[in-house]
């Protein structure tokens, strides 16, 4: 099975798709944890040469840390990459938030298709408000060991660390300020909104989901949206 899980910056995309990797046994796929690890492992003059052009991986984090989208062929390459190698492991697959963007989406789809067939992908789009995008990510904080986002209410707004694995729970400087969601809310908008009517041309239909309401009553919704309901 491969599930695609998009929505705006802190619609819940991590969280729901851990839950449906652990329901279904898939490899829960992070752009952005990629990305992170791209980023904090860079060499100077490293980069990704996609037709012909360069893309150099510290432009590449300037981008990302100022809530701008990292250019598509670069992503899309280190996306496509990965899909292989999962495919060759046997694994199916629950992506949170990939593709990003249109062009993302016209690369990595069809390489979906053809290794995994289109009557196995699933898409949910997790809708929230931008006043929701907002409040969520200038309070969002992560573990520093798993890089795994923690819940915000009165119930944790006080943890120093993660009750899952015992390490410090971090912000991301820059990325979560204000300013830097703002940015993001519009870069979504943007680039991966366009990016619904492209699967519904080539397909694939998509689901929408009321990301507002706590993580497991998204999760009933997921559930039921591709064929699975709990109950």
């Amino acid at each position: 099975m491969i599930v695609i899980i998009f929505g705006p910056p802190g619609s819940g995309k991590g969280t729901q798709s851990e839950l449906i990797a652990t329901t279904f046994g898939l490899h829960s796929f992070e752009t952005s944890k990629i990305l992170e690890r791209k980023f904090k492992d860079l060499q100077e003059d490293e980069y990704i040469e996609v037709d012909g052009e360069k893309f150099y991986t510290k432009d590449q984090k300037k981008l990302w840390q100022t809530g701008f989208l990292c250019d598509p062929p670069f992503v899309a390459q280190l996306v496509i990459d990965k899909i292989k190698e999962l495919h060759k492991e046997g694994k199916g697959i629950v992506f949170s938030g990939s593709p990003r963007t249109l062009y993302e989406g016209e690369k990595v789809l069809p390489c979906l298709k053809d290794l995994y067939g289109i009557e196995n992908i699933k898409i949910i789009f997790l809708d929230i408000t931008p006043e929701e995008t907002i409040y969520r990510n200038s309070n969002r904080r992560i573990c520093e060991l798993i890089r795994h986002p923690i819940l915000f209410n009165d119930e944790t707004k006080n943890l120093e660390y993660c009750p899952i694995d015992g390490s410090k729970l971090i912000r991301r400087e820059g990325l979560d300020d204000v300013e830097s969601i703002k940015v993001r809310i519009r870069e979504f908008e943007e680039r991966t909104l366009p990016l619904i009517d492209f699967f519904e041309r080539e397909g694939v239909s998509v689901n929408k989901v009321d990301g507002a309401v706590p993580p497991a009553g998204v999760f009933d919704q997921v559930m039921k949206a591709i064929g699975n309901d709990k109950d």
